[in-house]
């Protein structure tokens, strides 16, 4: 079973309202989908003046979202500074992406947003 479409939708409108569409040319918050896991996060664009136009943005991990297909349940992994995800212990798994989603934006815990 697939992540469901509902919570898909979700996530991505959480995600746009992280940043005001006026500064999405500065900063803007996306959410990567891979199997059953959703990476969400913030890119900025290079800066570097004319040696940057064209590059890649920076892509900086804020959390994943994982979905057990069984269970029905989504859980939060937070990044290290060698882009290795780790289970978050300190708020459980859920069946409502919406509460996690609340829990990263709003727990003030900086291994999120740092």
């Amino acid at each position: 079973m697939a992540i469901p479409e509902k919570d898909l939708d979700r996530i991505r409108l959480w995600c746009r309202e992280q940043w005001p569409e006026n500064m999405w040319d500065q900063v803007k918050c996306e959410a990567d989908v891979s199997g059953h896991r959703v990476d969400i996060v913030e890119v900025r664009p290079l800066m570097g003046g004319p040696d940057a136009i064209g590059r890649e943005p920076i892509r900086e991990s804020v959390a994943r979202l994982r979905y057990n297909a069984t269970t029905g349940l989504w859980a939060i992994y937070w990044c290290d500074s060698n882009f290795r995800f780790h289970e978050y212990k300190y708020k459980r798994p859920s069946k409502n992406v919406s509460t996690l989603l609340d829990h990263i934006a709003n727990s003030g815990d900086p291994i999120f947003w740092g």
